[in-house]
């Protein structure tokens, strides 16, 4: 049984760090990047599809994306579905590919983005230390209930707060990496 509280902290704050990788993904830094676009979905035949699923998105400078569509008839509709979207990038169309250019970031945006960063990894950090409480109230409850003895409570508490260390500088190095990529001219 303890081994599954443990599993499911170490799952919730793997979690976190994941999400959080795929939120600072999502920050314009200056730099061409694919995972710009996950979200851009695109009306085809009338469902909403993720463009990802209509085109090869290629970044053939460091500060350029193209899109290329596999149907070139989806090339009007990838277009709009990029100018809807919240990329805030003006879309290019030269008949058969979409090219997307990546605007230099102001110093004043970059440090903007880095707070973005900072608050972003606060939330990473703070689902990893609820995992770790509810792992701990659980080892507690198990303890209370005669399941494991105080020697297992005192090595799961200190198992779990390893794991959560190990999170957390995770985080840390996640959101650092990110900042120096913002910072860096």
């Amino acid at each position: 049984m303890a081994d599954k509280v443990f599993q499911q902290a170490k799952e919730d704050m793997e979690k976190a760090a994941e999400n959080l990788q795929y939120q600072l993904g999502q920050l314009r830094a200056g730099r061409a990047n694919a995972s710009l676009l996950d979200r851009v979905n695109v009306v085809y035949y009338g469902v909403p599809t993720p463009l990802y699923q209509l085109a090869s998105i290629t970044i053939p400078e460091a500060r350029v994306l193209m899109v290329k569509p596999f149907d070139k008839s989806t090339l009007q509709e990838i277009e709009k579905a990029i100018l809807a979207s919240d990329v805030g990038i003006t879309p290019t169309n030269d008949g058969s590919a979409i090219r997307l250019v990546i605007p230099q970031l102001t110093e004043e945006r970059r440090k903007e983005l880095a707070k973005e960063v900072g608050k972003d990894s606060e939330t990473a950090k703070i689902a990893v230390r609820n995992a770790r409480r509810e792992a701990m109230d659980e080892y507690k409850k198990q303890e209370k209930n005669s399941d494991i003895t105080e020697d297992d409570l005192s090595t799961a508490e200190k198992d779990i707060q390893d794991l959560t260390d190990k999170n957390i500088q995770n985080i840390e190095k996640i959101a650092s990496d990110k900042e120096n990529e913002l910072l860096e001219m």
